[in-house]
């Protein structure tokens, strides 16, 4: 532990200069006006700005992307209490209680609340980030083919159940949908083509950035064009700088939220909106004010905004130990780590033993600059609500296609992410969702080379994937997973329980809705 502080202080240190500082400054600020803008997601923002820092030192491009990242999902708070419409899916659950604080005449009090509820969870996820990665990192080390091939199956199947509640299979078939598209192209092991029907240019496979551009940023920059125009605020109202006493008094909130979302963080492909209503959804069953939740509480207000945030630094976690990642803005920052030279997984903390320390600096100054320029910049900030979306859309779209472009300068690029942004477009509209296709494609080539690699070592046997502890207990775990999303299964288990509890089960056998 005296290693890893004095790592962290090296690395704050060597972050302690005015150029780096300009740099989580407008970074984090950029971030903070794309998630607050409705349609500009974070996964936008961070694939977008990847594409701008190949000539950066590694250091510093994956310090702007994390200040983009952190500010971005903090950001998409402002339109969710003005507007009723949440910046980003993170911040769904906010608009529950930020949105009737405001029509109160308390937004400022609201906005000042959601920005020390986002610095709050930011420091508990960066907590677990110190604590967690170099013991995930070391246990790891004992994964081997077998348990990567069910830790990829397992992001699928958990990431596609929670993010498709109502109906898993959606987001099981999205998942399976990005594991098919990875496949296309070389195979990782002998550099055979398959699926590419003799085009040259599909005989690398679908870049992942151009795909993460095509289905977050131009299928959203449609469904946005698609909705009715926003009503624009023009009064933030009420007081900005929250009262220590207010967060004081629901402490416990802060630190069961952000538990939570750190939590739902590290769960690969699940995210932050998960993190968000999982800490709304604790915070409202172990509140003593239960009925103000949905009318203005500022408790359920701290819980959704402390949730989102710790989530943050929790799915950097999975990235950075396992080379998998928790949500879809950390698949891009997965991606810029690997461009920028830096190769996360079991052996970081061998390898680049100093990188993880890095990361927990940027992720404290990038938390510094949400509280800072959160409360310092609420009122100006309201004019980037003003501009009107005829004017932002052409603008984000060009940013879309050059940032498609740059990556490789191949227009084939750019057909790849108009065509991906059309299928987004058509998933979203049919209600599938969109983080288990990018996670599979991301976990695609993890999962293939895994499978054919353990196939190889146990000469074609699957009985060591059932037998090795870890690899068992993964499989067991996706099983669950499954059969948990079944509402028959949920039944059974639930007439069950209710038999042993010496009560009576529902006459049809079918749960109570939302059970």
């Amino acid at each position: 532990m005296t290693g890893g502080l004095g790592l962290f202080l090296e690395a704050l240190a060597g972050f302690a200069n005015p150029w780096t500082l300009a740099s989580v400054l407008w970074a984090t600020l950029l971030g903070i006006v794309v998630g607050m803008m409705p349609g500009l997601t974070a996964t936008l923002g961070v694939a977008l700005l990847t594409t701008l820092t190949f000539k950066m030192p590694a250091g510093d491009a994956i310090l702007v992307l994390i200040c983009m990242y952190v500010g971005a999902i903090y950001g998409g708070s402002r339109s969710a209490i003005l507007l009723n419409i949440p910046g980003t899916p993170a911040n769904a659950a906010t608009t529950l209680d930020g949105f009737p604080l405001a029509r109160a005449g308390q937004a400022g009090r609201a906005m000042g609340i959601a920005t020390a509820g986002s610095f709050c969870g930011s420091l508990i996820g960066m907590l677990m980030l110190v604590l967690v990665a170099p013991v995930l990192a070391d246990f790891a080390l004992a994964f081997g083919s077998y348990e990567f091939f069910w830790l990829a199956m397992f992001g699928i199947v958990i990431s596609g159940q929670l993010t498709a509640i109502d109906d898993p299979l959606k987001g099981w078939l999205a998942g399976f949908l990005g594991l098919l598209v990875a496949m296309v192209g070389q195979e990782g092991i002998h550099a055979y083509q398959r699926f590419s029907y003799g085009i040259t240019e599909l005989s690398g496979g679908f870049g992942l950035l151009p795909v993460l551009v095509g289905a977050f940023g131009f299928a959203e920059l449609l469904q946005v064009m698609k909705q009715p125009a926003y009503e624009v605020v023009r009064n933030a109202g009420g007081r900005v700088l929250p009262r220590l006493s207010e967060l004081l008094r629901y402490w416990r909130t802060i630190i069961r939220s952000g538990l939570i979302g750190t939590l739902m963080g590290l769960l690969p492909g699940v995210g932050e909106d998960i993190g968000a209503w999982g800490s709304y959804a604790a915070a409202r069953r172990a509140s003593r004010e239960r009925e103000k939740f949905g009318k203005g509480s500022i408790e359920g207000l701290l819980a959704a905004e402390t949730g989102n945030n710790a989530a943050v630094p929790g799915a950097i976690i999975p990235v950075l130990t396992l080379a998998i990642p928790g949500s879809a803005p950390a698949a891009v920052l997965l991606a810029a780590m690997f461009i920028h030279g830096i190769r996360p997984g079991p052996l970081i903390m061998i390898e680049f033993p100093s990188f993880v320390y890095e990361v927990v600096a940027m992720v404290l100054l990038a938390s510094i600059a949400i509280l800072v320029l959160g409360l310092a910049l609420t009122r100006p900030l309201l004019y980037v609500l003003a501009v009107p979306r005829e004017r932002l859309m052409p603008v984000i779209f060009v940013l879309c296609t050059v940032g498609a472009f740059a990556i490789a300068s191949r227009l084939f690029d750019v057909w790849v992410m108009v065509g991906f942004g059309i299928l987004g477009f058509v998933l979203r509209e049919m209600k599938y969702p969109m983080a288990p296709l990018v996670l599979g494609v991301v976990l695609g080539p993890i999962l293939d080379k895994n499978f054919r690699r353990a196939m190889v070592l146990s000469d074609g046997s699957l009985e060591p994937f059932l037998t090795r502890p870890i690899s068992a207990a993964l499989a067991l775990l996706t099983l669950v997973s499954i059969l948990a999303a079944i509402p028959a299964v949920r039944a059974a288990v639930l007439r069950l329980a209710l038999r042993i509890r010496g009560g009576r089960a529902p006459v049809r056998g079918r749960p109570e809705p939302g059970s």
